[in-house]
């Protein structure tokens, strides 16, 4: 049997403790452990938020690559359907000539310079299918032969060409649902084998000879999957989630299933599911639930716009696959669980203090990245508490002891000093950020009412500044004095609005995918993490996290262990997770937004 050596070039390394910078694959001899560890990558697949078209329509057709798609037709806010055309560029939408037919529920293939859109409905309502069929040469509409059958809703994924492309399913006439099947060549288009199972609002891959189409609607939503080979359909998997007014990307044999409804209630769903060629798998969700989206691209590079969230939109959103993911691993445990803890510092130097164990406690710890240690105790025994600062030099203030709390306490590394200057409104559960001479905290529960103040602390005392725009508590919140962002919390509903702080004023940004009450946060104002938290009011735990780029916010790896009321430390590539509730943990996370991680190596 060859050794390590012998395979890899190198011999097994002995550190005391783990290397500085190991990479991919690395193996190593932690001396100071007595375990053998290697690093690994975390790849996957996820969605990240994209601009927006600048139509917000349902029901579009679609187009082309992730870098350069094509989005055309439609049903807009008010229910007239639209001819517009957008292009997109990888980066942002271009409006283009309208289709010389407006309409909506129409279906489209090809690329961004040479496309064919096909079927659809006009005069929303009442609902006339059409069979009108364009074709786009990078410039303008063009109308050529018509289909066979009019019909609307069927196939929503890019399957085929401009010159060799496939249409099947679809609802003709009304609420009639059809198992057509039409064939184009470039000139005209020709009947041929029928789906077995009649459905609309399904999605499709593939190409004119070799294609798949997957759930819609029969007499019910169905998961049903069917494949072609270019003379007729066989029934294959399943989809895991049943579903219609779903959207496809990719080929026969490697897709994507993207979104779409689902009974009771056509409930919106976030669900991609990727396909092999043998079964379907759930991967990560959009970042918003959503039905009726056009998409474009490849099993592995797919661009999905437009839909209803429930409401019409225009978002936008970009998939890729194989790349790296960040990842949550388990750190030590604190000594104590709890929860509602005021928090600072980084990864591998943090501080946890005050909190609810319960009671109401004082108890303050700090974590070497490693291990957790007890300190000195706040001397305000106190929970809900707001923090800011580092290891050594940290900052906590406000909290609820029974009632609300104004003290400041400051941390030298040794032990908590309480300052003589206090907040201007006592209160509980609001955001932070900053350090120990620089720090903001805003919103919060000011004896039972959620609350708009913002403070800002000099060092010194605190001082009154611009309020925040929608008074609530339990909201998040990292980055420092002057460049600040608050998101989430409740008033009294759970929200997910996001706002930017300048140093001056507070103004709304893009809210968050999923609304979220009592979450942990870590970061800059533009380049943050969110994760855990409360779902609903009353609280069910998420495990959910969401990454902040500035504009918006994109769907992460989840935490390994659902909770809310979580201490928090770090940044947005390296951040720790630690306590929380329910039922009251000492679980610690670190996070590795590079999706590097280092892994013990374990016998049995």
């Amino acid at each position: 049997m060859s050794t390590y050596k012998e395979l890899v070039g190198t011999a097994v390394r002995n550190y005391s403790g783990n290397p500085d910078n190991p990479i991919a694959g690395q193996v190593w001899y932690d001396s100071l452990n007595s375990e053998f560890k290697y690093q690994e990558n975390v790849v996957g697949a996820a969605w990240a938020t994209a601009n927006a078209m600048n139509t917000v329509k349902s029901t579009p057709g679609g187009s082309g690559t992730q870098t350069a798609g094509l989005a055309f037709g439609g049903v807009p806010v008010g229910g007239t359907v639209t001819g517009a055309t957008e292009s997109y560029n990888g980066t942002s939408w271009t409006e283009v000539n309208d289709l010389t037919t407006a309409r909506g529920n129409l279906a489209g293939a090809g690329t961004q310079t040479a496309t064919l859109a096909f079927g659809g409905l006009q005069n929303y309502p009442p609902v006339v299918n059409l069979a009108n069929t364009e074709s786009w040469n990078g410039t303008s509409w063009t109308e050529v032969n018509d289909l066979n059958t009019a019909r609307r809703a069927g196939d929503v994924g890019t399957v085929g060409t401009q010159s060799a492309t496939l249409f099947f399913g679809g609802i003709d006439p009304v609420p009639a649902r059809s198992a057509a099947n039409e064939s184009w060549n470039g000139t005209s288009w020709t009947e041929v084998g029928d789906l077995n199972t009649a459905r609309a609002g399904l999605g499709g891959a593939g190409t004119q000879t070799s294609a798949l189409g997957f759930g819609g609607s029969s007499t019910t939503t169905t998961g049903v999957t069917e494949s072609w080979n270019g003379t007729s359909w066989t029934d294959v998997a399943d989809l895991s989630t049943l579903r219609e007014a779903i959207s496809g990307a990719g080929v026969q044999t490697a897709a994507i299933g993207i979104g779409g409804n689902v009974p009771p209630g056509s409930a919106l769903v976030a669900n991609t599911e990727s396909w092999n060629g043998s079964i379907w798998t759930e991967v990560n969700d959009l970042n918003q639930a959503r039905d009726n989206t056009a998409a474009a691209g490849t099993a592995s590079s797919a661009l999905v716009f437009g839909g209803r969230l429930p409401a019409t939109t225009g978002a936008t959103e970009e998939w890729n696959a194989g790349i790296a993911l960040g990842a949550w691993y388990t750190g030590g445990s604190m000594n104590t669980a709890k929860y509602q803890m005021g928090s600072a510092g980084t990864q591998t130097a943090a501080l946890g203090f005050g909190g609810n164990g319960p009671p109401h406690i004082a108890l303050t710890e700090s974590y070497n990245g490693t291990a957790w240690a007890e300190v000195n105790d706040l001397n305000t025994a106190r929970r809900l508490i707001g923090g800011a600062g580092t290891q050594t030099a940290a900052l906590a203030f406000g909290g609820f002891n029974g009632t609300a709390s104004s003290a400041t306490e400051s941390w030298n590394g040794t032990a908590w000093s309480t300052s003589p200057n206090s907040l201007n409104t006592a209160r509980w559960n609001g955001g932070s950020a900053g350090d120990q001479t620089a720090a903001l905290f805003f919103a919060g529960n000011a004896g039972g009412t959620p609350t708009v103040v913002t403070e800002s602390w000099n060092g010194t005392s605190w001082t009154e500044v611009n309020d925040l725009s929608t008074a609530r508590e339990g909201i998040g919140g990292f980055g420092t004095q002057t460049a600040a962002l608050g998101f989430g919390g409740s008033a009294p509903l759970t929200v997910g609005v996001t706002d930017s702080w300048n140093g001056t004023s507070w103004a709304t940004v893009n809210s968050m995918n999923t609304a979220l009450d009592a979450t942990g946060g870590a970061g800059t104002q533009t380049a943050g993490l969110q994760f855990g938290g409360a779902l609903t009011t009353p609280q069910v735990a998420s495990a959910i996290v969401q990454s902040w780029n500035g504009i918006n916010w994109t769907n992460e790896n989840s935490l390994t262990t659902a909770r809310y009321s979580v201490g928090e430390a770090g940044t947005q590539t390296a951040a720790l997770a630690f306590g929380g509730t329910p039922p009251v943990t000492a679980n610690t996370e670190e996070w590795s937004g590079t999706g590097s991680i280092t892994r013990t190596i374990t016998t049995t």
